[in-house]
């Protein structure tokens, strides 16, 4: 949410920055001088009449609200009001506010507008306010444009030369939809701008060549950059053979990125440089921000402010550059001397030095690169903004990640299923929580995992394999199945070949391994790589060549490379391991079988997961967000009435203290009854002890206290009996790396000793949810097990729904557990949850647009 003390930054549509905050009493001269600068179009079409000055009074209630049912923002650029949007509550609370804003001519046209109807309504929401009003003169098309196209149900009325608007600010899949569409195309652009820029100033270069600007500079030069190239230095008149400048404006060419390298504290003194050039935006080479410190934190906020009310977006701190290798740009502003050869490759790395030995790796193996960032500090330029450029870049088909964290993942994952849909996603991201990435418990491995995976997301484990996938997708179709032709001239290399096939659940074709035998030539294993490639039986083909021994073939007959071509022409992936000779171009070739076979089956899986309907929010209901609010709100958290709200009943439990409070609660519960030990961790341990089934009278309620009590305590849970079933486990918990995530497994010691719980992070589609309940190594349980009648998995597959919406619309709850639902024929039964919460916070990729 935007407050007073803590203003946010947000993208306009020509991808520049600007600041937006509630208004204050002291904007009042501000916003005076704002009046002064608009147009009387401007004036007219705001107050329908000339309102030349804004009388005092007028003034006064401008910029006094109580930011309850008078609201105001402002939107900065610099320290100057450019833009005022308000709304104010039609009468002590209604439910209906009047919503207006004006926005000075020379910003009009950049989606300021729709900005501040964002954030608006959803302070609005939060007061309360559920619908708004607005009066429109018919000739202001632009703002009724703002409306019209925001996604809200807006009826219109025209009367007395007026058009009077009215539509329910809450949030619908319409509004989501347009929202999303302005953040990617904002995103994207403001991404463009550096990667495409006209002219490029440098800062930090010395006369002497030697430090890391000269460096970047050089690289610049050398890389043949098609623009103008303006070092500024505060006294020389050249550098590095290029004519110098003390300050970037008085080269009189339109600066659109500023390279700096410079010290931490000459750092705002570039900013303002840069901005009175017109630049767009700063990739930051200089060290000594925030991994240095606190004081270098301040520092690297201090930087981003700026830069963003200058309208700049920031690469960096501490990074390695941009790159772009469209000859049209032929852009190296980094610290790698040579770029790998131009291609298809979009490469994202967070650390420089990783940077640095990804791009030469890449160069190694002839992979083409499209563009290059690293991040740094990654203090406001990230992977996400790199994919929502990405994805509608012509020049790059691939896209390649190095990740150590996430500073979004929900937009991450959101973005991943959609750009993975249209070019594929390779991230070499770690499975473990990077050290002081939050201190709750973690998910294991094959948790993570999974959560990449549901995003459609190529996870890989080393530098190495992020290359093996990127150079096979580049170059190769992707496979229609798993089943893979081995070819080889080795049967010792062909036997490897189908052992690592099995490893990576890829099955070898009938018929195959093919051993061609040693003596093969190039002719004949060319008409055997042809036929693999030609069998309808084969999705793929392995390649293996072995060197022949010196002696065994003519040349021309040694050449294996020549076997290949024909292999291509059936429109399958082909990959290729060579013991000894040069690699063919276009062909992904690797060191070893595994390696190859790895890479195959990384994109394999990818490829089905494309072949599967992506899955969609089913419509719930029984769902009521403020019914859960207020059981939130509720001392402790009220669980069974938070899971009522969203559609989840929990089989009624009685506490009591003694056996005669046992008693009376098992009479009014009705017999037969369970007793079970109270502590959440006891609950459903039958095999302790702790939970006593089918208890039918006084006699048999007492008698079982009496055994309990002295061994887990005196407190304990009556509850009816309900009919037997599968015992289940579904948990919620706050990741910090991945944000909300719903787990499900089958209940029992073995299962929670192994680890046997699947995951996936909210919101949760019908695809994830059915995802959830088959994927445990225990599922065969549910689907009826040695003669047991399957359960009903539509019920479960509800119920993990509704936990996924509740994670996604209560962000107070942190975890969640419903220990054990009963899985029958005839749906479920949840006999125990346990809540945990914290404070209210707003979670990243949610409420309107902010960076």
């Amino acid at each position: 949410m935007t407050t007073v003390d803590q203003p946010v930054d947000v993208l306009l549509s020509d991808g520049t920055t600007v600041g937006l905050r509630p208004i204050r009493p002291d904007d009042a001269p501000a916003v005076v001088a704002m009046h002064g600068r608009f147009s009387e179009r401007t004036r007219y079409l705001r107050y329908f009449s000339p309102y030349p000055r804004i009388p005092d009074r007028d003034l006064q209630r401008f910029v006094v609200v109580d930011h309850r049912d008078r609201e105001a923002f402002v939107v900065l650029a610099g320290d100057r009001i450019v833009a005022v949007g308000r709304y104010e509550r039609l009468g002590p609370e209604s439910p209906e506010a009047e919503v207006a804003f004006v926005v000075e001519d020379a910003y009009q046209g950049r989606g300021i507008g729709s900005v501040l109807l964002e954030h608006l309504a959803d302070a609005a929401r939060r007061h309360g306010i559920v619908h708004f009003v607005a009066e429109v003169l018919p000739a202001n098309g632009a703002m009724l444009r703002v409306f019209a196209d925001f996604g809200y149900q807006v009826q219109r009325q025209y009367a007395d030369g007026v058009v009077h608007l009215s539509f329910p600010i809450a949030p619908t899949e319409a509004t989501l939809e347009v929202q999303r569409g302005r953040e990617h195309r904002t995103e994207a652009r403001s991404i463009a701008r550096l990667l495409a820029p006209r002219a490029i100033a440098v800062y930090g270069a010395s006369t002497t060549g030697q430090g890391v600007g000269a460096a970047v500079l050089g690289h610049l030069r050398d890389s043949g950059f098609t623009g103008p190239i303006v070092p500024v230095h505060p006294g020389a008149a050249v550098v590095a053979g290029l004519p110098a400048y003390p300050s970037a404006a008085d080269a009189g060419v339109t600066v659109d990125l500023a390279v700096v390298a410079v010290a931490p504290e000459s750092v705002t003194e570039v900013v303002d440089d840069a901005a009175r050039a017109g630049a767009h935006g700063l990739v930051v080479i200089s060290a000594g921000f925030a991994e240095a410190g606190a004081e270098g934190a301040a520092a690297q906020r201090a930087l981003v402010r700026a830069a963003h009310l200058a309208g700049m977006r920031v690469v960096g701190p501490n990074c390695l550059g941009v790159a772009n290798t469209d000859p049209a740009v032929r852009l190296n502003a980094t610290l790698a001397p040579v770029l790998p050869a131009p291609g298809r490759v979009g490469v994202f790395s967070q650390s420089g030095a990783f940077g640095v030995a990804l791009l030469a790796e890449a160069s190694r193996r002839g992979l083409g690169l499209s563009s290059f960032v690293s991040a740094g500090n990654r203090a406001d330029v990230s992977g996400n903004d790199l994919l929502q450029y990405w994805q509608d870049d012509p020049g790059t088909k691939v896209i390649t990640l190095y990740l150590e964290t996430f500073g979004n993942p929900r937009k991450f994952a959101r973005l991943a299923r959609r750009i993975g849909r249209t070019k594929p996603v390779v991230a070499l991201a770690s499975l473990a929580r990077p050290v002081g990435v939050g201190d709750g418990p973690a998910l294991d491995t094959a948790a993570v995992s999974a959560l990449f995976a549901q995003s459609g997301v190529i996870r890989v484990d080393t530098v190495a394999e992020l290359l093996d996938v990127g150079v096979l997708l580049d170059s190769q179709p992707l496979p229609a199945g798993r089943r893979v032709a081995v070819v080889g001239n080795s049967s010792a290399l062909t036997g490897l070949a189908a052992t690592a096939c099995a490893a990576g659940d890829l099955t070898v074709a009938d018929g195959y391994p093919h051993d061609v035998g040693p003596r093969a030539g190039a002719a004949e294993f060319a008409a055997a790589l042809a036929g693999a490639a030609a069998d309808t039986g084969v999705d793929a083909v392995v390649a293996v060549f072995a060197p022949p021994l010196p002696g065994q073939l003519v040349d021309s007959e040694g050449d294996f490379t020549t076997a290949l071509p024909d292999a291509h022409a059936a429109g399958k992936p082909v990959v290729a391991t060579f013991l000894a000779g040069r690699v063919p171009a276009g062909v992904p070739a690797y060191p070893s079988v595994e390696e190859a076979v790895r890479a195959l089956a990384r994109v394999t899986t990818y490829a089905d997961w494309l072949r599967r309907p992506p899955g969609v929010l089913p419509e719930l209901h029984r769902i009521d967000p403020a019914a859960g609010q207020a059981a939130l709100r509720a001392d402790g958290g009220d669980p069974a009435a938070l899971l009522r709200a969203y559609g989840i009943d929990v089989v009624e439990s009685v506490r009591a203290g003694t056996a005669d409070e046992a008693v009376d609660a098992a009479e009014r519960l009705g017999w037969p009854v369970a007793l079970k030990a109270a502590a959440p961790g006891l609950r459903h341990r039958l095999d302790l002890g702790a939970v006593r089934l089918d208890l039918a009278d006084p006699l048999a309620v007492r008698r079982a206290y009496a055994e309990m009590a002295p061994v887990f305590g005196g407190e304990v849970l009556v509850q009816p009996m309900v009919a037997p079933g599968v015992a289940c486990v579904v948990e919620l918990m706050e990741d910090p790396a991945f944000g909300p995530v719903v787990g499900f497994g089958l209940g029992g010691v073995a299962t929670e000793l192994l680890g046997d719980r699947a995951w996936r992070a909210v919101p949760l589609t019908d695809r994830d949810a059915a995802e959830l309940v088959d994927e445990p190594r225990a599922a065969p349980l549910l689907r009826g097990h040695r003669g047991a009648a399957p359960v009903d998995r539509g019920a479960l597959a509800d119920l993990l729904l509704r936990v996924g919406r509740l994670a996604d619309e209560q962000p107070r709850v942190r975890a969640l557990t419903l220990n054990p639902v009963l899985a029958r024929p005839d749906g479920i039964s949840v006999l125990h949850a346990t809540l945990g919460t914290g404070a209210e916070a707003l979670r990243p990729d949610t409420g309107p647009r902010r960076l």
